[in-house]
């Protein structure tokens, strides 16, 4: 089994990166690179059509013409993640534009393993931090803890965390049926920033998702239109209806 180490390497190379030159300024329409990690464990199953349903809808949603000044270029990359004697990561989308949004289906990825949550994490930011995006949204979907890393700790994972808040990302986690975010806290994921989601509330929380990720993208500058979840956010991903059923 290589090395998780081995696997950043491979997922480096193979990225297609575009780097920015030292102070450039971002070209017009404005870029926003999205990237969407989703926990394929085996206590997904009972979840799994609404969660890939909620991703198409989030890319569908991100194709839509809002009149957005200035125009937004928006790439969607998408990894899902397990543990089978190490990390198993596959990324079925790659930079792709949202208008040409191929929908994600169970033939592609079913659920299995064990929940390597902070190791996922690092291959995702490797990912990311090969594009060098300016302005990046990073979302973690998981319904389980942390459980079978191998290679990176809480610790590491919170520091690259931080270096890509630092540079203006927007990083969000969505407990699908899963109220606990015990881990999403230790690597620096505010409460503003995270939210339990209901199985019926899936498709619509992250079509409102989509709907911030590009008030972000079209904002003057990373900071003027952060990614936050409010009380209606709360209320229409069924937040309160999670915390009972784990209660």
């Amino acid at each position: 089994m290589k090395s998780l180490h081995a696997l950043f390497a491979a997922l480096i190379a193979s990225a297609a990166a575009v780097p920015l030159s030292a102070g450039a300024k971002p070209t017009q329409p404005d870029d926003l690179k999205v990237y969407i990690l989703l926990d394929r464990t085996g206590s997904m199953a009972s979840i799994w059509d609404e969660a890939l349903k909620s991703v198409n809808a989030y890319a569908e949603e991100l194709a839509k013409d809002d009149g957005l000044e200035p125009a937004l270029d928006i790439e969607v990359s998408l990894a899902v993640f397990d543990a089978q004697d190490g990390l198993q990561f596959d990324m079925l989308r790659r930079n792709a534009k949202p208008e040409d949004w191929k929908p994600v289906t169970s033939d592609e990825a079913d659920p299995r393993g064990m929940t390597p949550l902070f190791d996922a994490i690092g291959a995702m930011l490797t990912v990311a931090e090969s594009d060098k995006p300016e302005k990046a949204v990073f979302v973690v979907m998981t319904d389980g803890e942390e459980n079978s890393s191998r290679e990176l700790t809480k610790e590491n994972v919170r520091a690259r965390l931080d270096k890509a808040r630092k540079n203006g990302w927007e990083v969000v986690f969505l407990g699908a049926e899963f109220a606990n975010f015990a881990d999403a806290s230790s690597v620096g994921i505010t409460q503003v920033k995270s939210m339990a989601v209901s199985k019926d509330g899936m498709e619509e929380t992250m079509r409102r998702l989509s709907t911030k990720s590009k008030a972000y993208g079209a904002a003057p500058d990373a900071q003027a239109a952060p990614i936050t979840f409010d009380d209606e956010d709360r209320a229409i991903a069924g937040e309160e209806d999670v915390k009972k059923k784990r209660d």
